[in-house]
């Protein structure tokens, strides 16, 4: 263990280090457990935002393949004068996307 004391993340605010820097051990504890338990709880708060209430899961479709999830929606892209239908989601911070079929012109 070194004797110097801990670089704090460049992340937090002036305000918050100079604060941190005047608790003793125990408060620090403290507001570590609870640092912990408030980022846990922020983070299960936004997966229940992302995902539908108990009870209220959306059926599958007909013709929803089964590597797509429930809360895909049909887009049409077009290429080279072609318009296709894919199947398109969002997984994190990227988009992914399922070819579905070329788009009738009759509809």
């Amino acid at each position: 263990m070194s004797y110097e004391p801990p670089t704090p993340p460049t992340s937090l605010p002036t305000e918050v280090v100079n604060t941190l820097n005047k608790l003793g051990q125990n408060r620090l504890r403290d507001v570590a457990h609870y640092a912990e338990e408030l980022a846990k709880h922020k983070e299960r708060e936004a997966r229940l935002e992302e995902e539908p209430p108990e009870g209220e899961l959306e059926e599958r479709s007909d013709g929803l393949p089964d590597d797509v999830p429930t809360k895909a929606t049909i887009t049409i892209k077009e290429i080279n004068d072609n318009r296709y239908y894919y199947w398109q989601w969002r997984e994190g911070d990227k988009i992914k996307s399922k070819y579905k079929g070329p788009v009738n012109p009759d509809e």
